[in-house]
């Protein structure tokens, strides 16, 4: 065949891919063919092949106003479908001369072509795609070195600045009103603090390294105690029954320790029953610490259960419970950092939090 073409064929356009021509047809690649005076248009329309050996004797063809405008006698055409499986264009060729085709051979011949020319465009697009992947991978990291920057720096520093007046003020302050305010701005400070915490954890685990730890032999009881006081600080008519018994150091991060005992036991102040008592039992005996936070509430449904522990997951909750829904997913990675496991337990009025580590 003189003239053969990869052509890309919509409903409105007929463009030339590549082109091969030894007829002189005068076709470039990204020439266009108006649409409707084209065979391929059919093909289109119909996703079936045509082969004709000579126009002058085939009975379809023989008045068709395509042959007649582009001087062909010999035509060959086969639809290209893309992996995905919508139509692509046509493989097709044309000669001034009639020709004498094998037709079952030569349809054979061409499905093949047409079907390595559907794998090479599946080839660009997966590079293509990979490259704008990669593009946006790259915006992503600067957006997440950004995000992490501003939690780390431009909102703790002056978050700091805000908790250490208030204290000041706390120890300053006399007139019991002035006093008050001094000790809401202070609690508020201590809640914004553990929500960046939060978050930054958050981001540097989706985003970023994931959760780091230092860690070494710790006697973790009078860091569990100093959580206990800033929450009962915080919380000053909750009833927090804390009870230790740690017969061996723990080999962990005391930092993120304290962390995910400050999420547990801020989740049971924010979701418990107030007119019940939180429990706290932590132990270490035998290479195993444990540390288990109760408190009094209604059973949770299976649904929430299942997902208690994903990000933004906060289940029903009431107007006045506020949160991003971040703690327990946080203290779930700490634990799983540490090599332990949080549970939950849900009876009927109780709530169970267990963290267990084995060293």
């Amino acid at each position: 065949m003189g003239f053969a073409a990869v052509a890309r064929v919509t409903s409105e356009q007929w463009i030339a891919c590549s082109i091969h021509d030894e007829i002189n047809f005068g076709l470039q690649p990204g020439g266009e063919l108006a649409l409707e005076t084209t065979i391929c248009n059919e093909i289109r329309q119909t996703d079936a092949p045509i082969i004709i050996n000579d126009v002058s004797e085939d009975p379809m063809f023989c008045d068709h106003h395509t042959p007649k405008l582009y001087g062909f006698r010999s035509y060959i055409s086969i639809p290209i479908y893309r992996k995905e499986g919508g139509f692509f264009g046509t493989l097709c060729a044309i000669d001034p001369k009639p020709a004498s085709f094998d037709r079952s051979h030569v349809l054979e011949m061409f499905k093949l072509y047409a079907d390595l020319i559907s794998f090479y465009l599946s080839a660009i697009q997966q590079v293509d795609s990979s490259q704008q992947e990669l593009a946006d991978e790259r915006k992503t990291a600067e957006l997440r070195d950004q995000f992490i920057a501003i939690l780390g720096h431009d909102l703790r520093n002056p978050l700091g600045a805000i908790s250490s007046s208030a204290q000041l003020l706390v120890k300053m302050l006399t007139e019991e009103k002035l006093l008050k305010l001094a000790r809401i701005i202070k609690n508020s400070a201590f809640r914004m603090n553990g929500l960046i915490e939060n978050v930054l954890d958050f981001a540097r685990g989706r985003l970023g390294e994931g959760i780091m730890l230092e860690l070494k032999e710790e006697n973790v009881d009078e860091a569990l105690k100093q959580v206990v006081t800033e929450l009962q600080t915080s919380s000053p008519d909750a009833d927090i029954n804390f009870r230790s018994n740690l017969a061996e150091p723990v080999n962990c991060d005391i930092r993120r320790i304290s962390q995910l005992f400050s999420n547990l036991l801020g989740n049971a102040l924010t979701h418990g029953d107030k007119s019940a008592a939180i429990e706290v039992n932590a132990t270490s005996a035998d290479g195993v610490f444990e540390l288990a936070v109760s408190n009094k509430a209604t059973k949770i449904p299976e649904a929430t259960l299942k997902q208690l522990f994903q990000p933004f997951s906060r289940g029903k909750i009431k107007k006045e419970q506020q949160g991003l829904g971040l703690g327990l997913y946080i203290a779930s990675e700490i634990a799983n950092a540490h090599g332990g496991t949080l549970t939950v337990n849900s009876t009927e009025d109780q709530i169970t939090f267990t963290f267990r580590l084995q060293s």
